[in-house]
């Protein structure tokens, strides 16, 4: 179970690493909800496979303004049971990194009208290490 102080700790870990930067590639306009998600996850890189945890799940909530950048601090909200802490910094990591390679994302005005300031949730799965089990003879 993470505690208060712990969880501070976490989401100011994960803020202190985003900042505003400019996407390294550029990516067509996001016009729907799920695009979103997708353009997210094409950013996710997870951490080192010796710094991972099979089947680890993390879950963040930010906002967006209409623009595509964050609004606020992203926050993690959930994390696999039983991960060390060592193995939470790392998913954070690279969670923030997400964010910063990603972010802002090109929304088109529409998409960004109806998401702006709205609470926007996206869950990983590191299953690299599953596949791996289930691919071995």
């Amino acid at each position: 179970m993470i505690t208060c102080l712990q969880a501070v700790a976490g989401t100011l870990a994960l803020w202190a690493l985003v900042t505003p930067a400019a996407a390294q590639t550029p990516q067509p306009p996001i016009n729907r909800l799920d695009e979103v998600s997708a353009a997210l996850r094409a950013c996710w890189v997870p951490p080192p496979l010796d710094q991972s945890r099979p089947g680890m799940q993390i879950t963040v909530k930010m906002s967006f303004r209409r623009n595509g950048e964050l609004f606020g601090q992203p926050r993690i909200t959930f994390e696999s049971a039983g991960a060390s802490d060592d193995e939470r910094l790392a998913y954070r990591i690279a969670v923030a990194k997400m964010l910063k390679r990603c972010a802002p994302l090109p929304f088109t005005e529409t998409l960004g009208n109806a998401l702006a300031g709205r609470p926007f949730t996206i869950r990983f799965i590191d299953q690299r290490k599953l596949r791996q089990a289930e691919n071995a003879p």
